[in-house]
């Protein structure tokens, strides 16, 4: 029967959000029961074409990626993949009709990463952001608010912003594996050989504005997905507070962490603010 193939990838897809990603598992195990399982169908899709362009090096990543989109295609068209994680992402696809418009703009922004090294202008900048981070955002909230347009399109601005905060924190955090690994430069207008405070804290300070716009959102957010989300974002924003009281020198020289024990106060403290309605 396929539904133990479905049931199969399921799992697989949460395999691949536990294992490649604490953080994210953890604030989606605080989700409603009811939608976890499709954040870790998103999860595992998302993940899945980011190793290509970002750790199959002794591949040939045009072709890995060329097959993968194929079957992605396939698998919405048709409604099965022999690719488990494929096959439980257009299961979600289909459950909360998420634009394909959504999926398309994220590939393109994936593709970019197998030959765009450098984004000199906000614009083009823009565009992979939203490629790579909003649309993310926006799958999840279609999954949150459950088919719910007049929700959707009322949260879509915080949900984009607060994909925005977290895709650009992680930017931060990884400037030198992004720059000595992968030649890649995603800030504009900054020199990260010559990372000084006053670059960093504008990074930040636009970062911050994205978290404020996003932090509107989750307030509004229907119960079952407000304290997953809310963990995350306090989880990204304990994150940049460290990236700002660290020197960029070190930032460029070392990869910055919150430690497991600090993720589970967070998660705490979290669920406090949450149990006394501050969010």
């Amino acid at each position: 029967m396929k539904t133990i193939f479905d049931t199969v990838s399921y799992s697989c897809s949460k395999t691949v959000t536990e294992s490649y990603s604490t953080s994210f598992s953890l604030a989606t195990k605080m989700l409603g029961s009811s939608i976890r399982p499709d954040i870790y169908n998103i999860y595992g899709f998302v993940r899945f074409a980011d190793e290509i362009v970002d750790t199959f090096h002794e591949y040939d990543k045009e072709v890995l990626f060329n097959d993968f989109e194929k079957d992605l295609h396939y698998a919405i068209a048709h409604k099965i993949s022999l690719n488990p994680i494929l096959n439980s992402f257009q299961h979600t696809y289909h459950k909360y009709d998420i634009p394909f418009e959504l999926v398309a703009a994220f590939m393109k922004s994936m593709r970019m990463d197998l030959v765009k090294k450098k984004y000199t202008t906000t614009a083009e900048y823009k565009e992979y952001i939203y490629g790579s981070a909003d649309v993310v955002g926006l799958m999840c909230l279609c999954v949150f608010v459950q088919g719910d347009k007049k929700k959707y399109d009322s949260l879509k601005e915080s949900a984009m912003a607060l994909g925005s905060a977290f895709q650009k924190v992680n930017f931060l955090r990884d400037l030198k594996a992004d720059f000595e690994d992968l030649e890649r430069t995603y800030f504009p207008n900054t020199n990260l050989l010559e990372l000084d405070e006053a670059s960093k804290k504008r990074i930040v300070d636009e970062i911050k504005a994205d978290f404020a716009m996003g932090l509107s959102g989750i307030e509004h957010l229907p119960p079952e997905a407000k304290f997953g989300v809310y963990t995350a974002y306090k989880y990204y924003y304990k994150l940049l507070e460290k990236l700002q009281k660290t020197p960029p020198l070190e930032i460029k020289n070392t990869r910055i962490r919150v430690p497991n024990y600090q993720k589970f106060g967070l998660l705490a403290k979290s669920y406090v603010n949450y149990k006394l309605q501050l969010v």
